[in-house]
């Protein structure tokens, strides 16, 4: 069978009781040394991720499933603080692919439970989020998703929408293809209702459109485990973004390879960077149009919440 990202062993679990969304520095000196010296150079604003790799680890290793669910949420919480650490302003992470839904009832229920033991975790610690500043943000369609799940990730994004020091978005029933359809619906119908004119039609508008907006594109793509595709994951977003393909499992990524991730990037920053053009400003009709359409999908989460 053809694996995707975020498959029914890929999704990672929260059932490990000392498991924390935010944990402290684990890294060793010469570590936070190499990454002193990084930051002399440029530091990608945001840094996407495809975590792929907890099944193969759990055989590797001859453990549970489970065990490589948690060692996957572990390495999570870990590199989410290796980027606090080096400034890294936004995260993004592929969590739950729409794709999925494909599979068994079992198996999605399966998933769904796991989903609800991370985002009841993520509540527990809104302290500590607010205290780190991180603003929690789901990108996806949530159509599909049961009430209580929804409502879960309502929640999380309400008790940290204030916050401003670092994002962390968790693409959650998500596809690329799914993101631009969306978008294209959207655009239609603000044409078909006069809110806009065909001469707002361009890149910028669909930037703005997206589930992503207003998060700029990732500078990094990373993913883990020797897979060397991008699974329907921000296929628009990341069309001029430095990826970085790594045979590593997740839940063995360590300090040392993402900050080889990053030391690539920074090479490379010169050669990629020259193909991105400046964004055309938009009309203030479709400024006015943008802004509803994201007003719109954050009330109808927030009462909810």
């Amino acid at each position: 069978m053809k694996q995707t990202a975020a498959t029914t062993e890929d999704v990672l679990c929260l059932t490990h009781p000392d498991m924390s969304w935010i944990r402290d520095n684990s890294m060793t000196w010469t570590q936070r040394f190499c990454a002193q010296v990084l930051r002399y150079g440029e530091i990608p604003k945001h840094v996407a991720f495809i975590m792929d790799g907890n099944r193969r680890y759990a055989r590797k290793n001859h453990v549970g499933k489970k065990d490589g669910h948690v060692r996957g949420f572990d390495k999570l919480s870990e590199t989410l603080q290796w980027c606090l650490h080096l400034g890294i302003k936004e995260v993004t992470v592929y969590a739950f692919s729409l794709d999925n839904f494909r599979r068994t009832q079992e198996e999605i229920d399966i998933l769904f439970d796991l989903a609800r033991e991370k985002f009841k975790r993520l509540l527990e610690e809104k302290d500590k989020l607010n205290e780190h500043g991180v603003c929690i943000n789901f990108v996806g369609n949530f159509k599909q998703l049961p009430e209580d799940l929804v409502k879960l990730i309502a929640e999380s994004m309400f008790i940290t929408k204030q916050n401003n020091k670092t994002f962390l978005n968790v693409a959650f029933s998500y596809t690329g293809h799914d993101e631009l359809t969306n978008a294209f619906n959207h655009i239609s119908n603000g044409i078909k209702n006069k809110d806009l004119e065909e001469s707002d039609l361009s890149v910028e508008i669909i930037d703005n459109c997206l589930y992503t907006y207003p998060s700029p594109p990732p500078d990094l793509l990373i993913r883990t485990s020797g897979e060397t595709r991008l699974s329907d994951f921000m296929i628009w977003q990341c069309s001029y973004s430095y990826i970085y393909f790594t045979s590593t499992l997740w839940p063995e990524f360590s300090a040392w390879d993402f900050m080889i991730a990053i030391f690539m990037y920074q090479r490379n920053l010169r050669e990629f960077l020259r193909y991105r053009s400046p964004s055309r400003r938009l009309s203030s009709r479709a400024e006015k149009f943008v802004e509803n359409v994201k007003q719109k999908r954050l009330n109808s989460l927030y009462t909810i919440a």
